[in-house]
């Protein structure tokens, strides 16, 4: 594996570490200027960079005690795949017309991420 694809899934990481804590200035950092998410995650999220940022800044606001498990990543050219699990609580704000319940949530995803000079420029869920 070369060093760039190296480089490439360490920011993968740094990247997914930093939205579910909530760091958005982290995320804006590492984000391209163009950057595509081809997922919505909310309800009426507007496509591109400012939209994917005011997603993840309402499921931070949302959730406390987060952290991310990456369980296997490969890279391959400006290609990042990544299988992780994301442990958090609801227990701040309502997110989508549910209060905050207290309660522990575990999801496991996929995700691959397209990394451009440096930065994270398009990522598919």
């Amino acid at each position: 594996m070369s060093s760039e694809e190296e480089k490439n899934k360490e920011l993968a990481r740094r990247f997914m570490d930093a939205r579910v804590k909530g760091d958005m200035d982290a995320v804006d950092e590492m984000m391209a200027p163009y950057y595509v998410g081809h997922t919505r995650v909310l309800p009426g999220q507007e496509p591109g960079r400012e939209g994917a940022i005011r997603a993840m800044a309402q499921y931070s606001a949302a959730f406390s005690n987060a952290r991310v498990l990456v369980e296997d990543q490969v890279a391959a050219g400006d290609k990042v795949v990544s299988r992780f699990v994301v442990h958090v609580t609801h227990d701040r704000e309502e997110l989508m017309g549910i209060a905050p319940s207290s309660r522990e949530f575990t999801n496991t995803a996929i995700l691959i991420h397209r990394m451009e000079d440096g930065k994270v420029a398009e990522e598919w869920r």
